[in-house]
């Protein structure tokens, strides 16, 4: 009888395979970074075959740390950076440009040819997204206007768009495919029926016949090398791939948030904050995101509300590859401790505009509050505290949509082992902060959709039996301070708008 299943984590910044056994518990991990291209200001782009070389390496590497092989494995799960933008040939796998990752804008002057008629919701309406850089849709107009003969090429069916999931499937069993929480982050996709909307399609002038089929988040799509025309095996042959799942709502899932009203919050490159809304969704009207949830067989789909921040953890990689402030990403708290406060300085990291509740691609990051005072030490506690306050805002536009006041925020990714940082979250937020036993619930929720569809695992109630809680933060600031940091965070905002001349 198979004993684990296997999480393949294909992240913004590296890619990774887990093997889980039935408890949740992490067996054996496997790691790759691959490499950060940025060709222009604004410009990010990834090597999609040195992501898929690093995915077999790692499926390999993690199979022999477990000691184990592909009879022990039950199924895959696939969890994605969602967003991320590949178009290939279909006849020979290549891809025809990099991979566009979620946080590049140039699309921007795309963005706002189509917001001048109906403005930046123009498609918010079906899609749930408003016409923004971040989105799949733009990205692929991009490389369809740009790489020469693409256009002509996609309308014969010659070239595939996926996002890494569907890339990393399709190399795994040759199905192209796509389940609907990445679907639903394309800007193409229609949230009642869980299809292409073929008037956007139109609009964007993208071919329906180079899009995946749009399937659930658990069930099996194919078996690893199953019409696949290779001279080699791929490293767990044989086993079904049967989950799928954007990164976010992975982590939902892996934090078993399976109620209306439960949310997590990630903190990862970016930090995504979800908040379940059951079968019903729920337009915002105060910045977030209507997004899939997940959708489990032929079940009917859940909804969530989002809110998007586009850089957290990368800010800490900034500081550590573009100023050499650190060593390694670790180091950032140790600095942030050599200081009592922020020293009166705000890091405002617009790198990539800003996303949730503003969506300003016209903005930049900014320092604000410098005098001879500060250090290296505010600075690196200014970029730990610029998280908490993003988050801060995303929850207070939650709550307005939804009416639901968060009584607990359950939290997960890399950043969650800072206590300086989940301390401070708590404080800015006012509830308590809470890391379950299993931090990389990305990967675990993965896991999870894999396993519901082959049996692994048989129902929600077994899933949640595995939570548990590894460490809670509650709340010691004064509301008076906290209120005065928080406007003064709201102040500092203002000054990276208009920074981007349109």
């Amino acid at each position: 009888m198979s004993k684990y299943v296997v999480a393949i984590d294909q992240g913004t910044t590296s890619t990774r395979c887990i093997l889980f056994d039935h408890g949740g518990n992490i067996i054996a991990v496997d790691q790759k970074e691959h490499e950060q291209i940025f060709p222009k200001p604004g410009w990010v782009e990834h090597d999609a075959m040195e992501i898929w070389v690093n995915t077999q390496e790692v499926m390999r590497g993690a199979l022999e740390n477990a000691n184990a092989t592909s009879v022990d494995v039950a199924a895959i799960g696939i969890t994605n950076q969602r967003e991320t933008t590949l178009v290939w040939e279909k006849g020979t796998g290549k891809p025809v440009y990099n991979a566009i990752v979620w946080q590049d804008t140039r699309t921007d002057t795309i963005c706002n040819e189509l917001a001048k008629s109906g403005g930046q919701d123009r498609f918010r309406p079906i899609t749930g997204l408003p016409l923004a850089t971040y989105f799949s849709g733009p990205k692929i107009k991009w490389l369809l206007n740009n790489v020469p003969g693409a256009r002509e090429r996609a309308e014969k069916g010659e070239l595939l768009f996926g996002n890494m999931d569907t890339w990393i499937i399709w190399n795994l069993t040759n199905q192209h495919i796509t389940d609907v929480t990445n679907a639903s982050r394309t800007l193409l996709m229609d949230l009642k029926t869980l299809d292409w909307d073929e008037e956007i399609l139109g609009i964007l002038g993208i071919p329906r016949v180079m899009l995946p089929e749009i399937r659930s988040s658990s069930e099996v799509y194919g078996n690893v090398g199953d019409n696949v025309r290779r001279v080699y095996a791929l490293p767990l042959q044989g086993v079904p791939v049967a989950g799928d799942l954007g990164d976010q709502q992975a982590a939902l899932f892996g934090q078993t948030c399976y109620s209306p009203g439960e949310a997590k919050n990630t903190y990862g490159t970016g930090c995504f904050m979800l908040l379940n809304t059951g079968e019903t969704s729920v337009p915002s009207e105060n910045g977030l995101l209507t997004t899939l949830g997940y959708k489990i067989g032929n079940k009917s789909a859940v909804y969530c509300l989002e809110g998007s921040i586009a850089i957290t953890g990368a800010l800490v990689q900034w500081l550590r590859d573009s100023l050499g402030l650190i060593e390694k990403s670790s180091d950032v708290e140790a600095l942030a401790n050599t200081v009592e406060d922020n020293g009166g300085i705000y890091f405002v990291p617009a790198f990539s505009g800003l996303f949730a509740p503003y969506w300003r691609s016209d903005a930049r990051g900014a320092i604000v509050g410098m005098t001879r005072y500060v250090n290296k030490g505010h600075i690196a506690r200014a970029t730990l505290e610029a998280t908490a306050y993003q988050t801060r805002e995303v929850l207070d536009a939650m709550e307005a949509d939804s009416g639901v006041s968060l009584t607990a925020l359950k939290v997960d990714g890399g950043m969650v082992f800072n206590q300086l940082l989940m301390q401070f979250q708590s404080d800015i937020l006012g509830v308590p902060v809470i890391r379950p036993k299993v931090a990389e619930t990305t990967a675990l929720g993965a896991a999870y959709a894999a396993g519901l569809a082959v049996g692994f695992w048989k129902d929600f109630d077994e899933l949640r039996a595995n939570w548990g809680k590894d460490h809670e933060w509650q709340p010691k600031m004064s509301a008076e301070t906290c209120n005065s940091l928080y406007a003064g965070w709201k102040k500092a905002v203002t000054r990276t708008f208009d920074w981007v001349e349109k």
